[in-house]
């Protein structure tokens, strides 16, 4: 049986997505082991996160400094504008280097089963940025559930009112996919955005 100190850690880390309940065990004994070096770094990590960690007025992503080091980038395109749901997708698409243009996290998705609608979403401050003229394309990048798209097709409606470009991610078969192992819905996305070959 683990002090009273220790099983609050291990439950602490068990909230984090990704970790259950034996993985922070598993992770508590490791720190415990290990805490010579592992346990000063991780609590001035921590610390640090925690004193400096805001989120972007322009964007909503969440940095350590505002505006955060994407929306400072000269180097971005101003002019090409992604949207997506939440931060972890900027991450994500910035993390492949294929897209050079800028972020605009919404904070979730439409979703009428758990009351959340447009005035709940960052879409305001979007159609700001849109509107100063400045952006020329704005990518939808919602994930492909019913919530994302039903969010996606609100947006590209709201957005035929400017002079932009209008694009959405493809959505369809994986790299590396077999047929028979996909759902009827990614077969069918794939179907409908088939495209000529050569």
């Amino acid at each position: 049986m683990a002090s009273q100190e220790i099983e609050a850690l291990s439950s602490a880390l068990a909230r984090l997505p990704g970790l259950g309940p034996r993985s922070a065990r598993r992770a508590v004994l490791w720190l415990v082991k290990n805490r010579e070096q592992a346990l000063p770094a991780l609590l001035e990590a921590l610390d640090a996160v925690s004193e400096t960690l805001v989120e972007c007025d322009i964007c909503g992503n969440v940095d350590t400094h505002k505006p955060c080091g994407i929306c400072a980038d000269t180097r971005r395109d101003p002019k090409s504008l992604c949207v997506v749901e939440d931060v972890a997708d900027v991450w994500a698409l910035d993390r492949a280097r294929l897209f050079q243009g800028r972020y605009h996290v919404l904070g979730g998705k439409l979703s009428a089963l758990d009351g959340i609608g447009p005035e709940d979403l960052n879409i305001a401050s979007l159609m700001e940025r849109v509107s100063s003229g400045e952006v020329e394309e704005v990518v939808l990048a919602m994930n492909a559930t019913l919530e994302g798209q039903t969010t996606a097709h609100y947006l590209a409606e709201r957005l035929e009112e400017y002079q932009l470009r209008i694009t959405q991610l493809a959505h369809g078969l994986p790299v590396g996919g077999e047929l028979d192992y996909l759902d009827e819905g990614t077969l069918a996305q794939a179907l409908r955005a088939r495209r000529p070959v050569g």
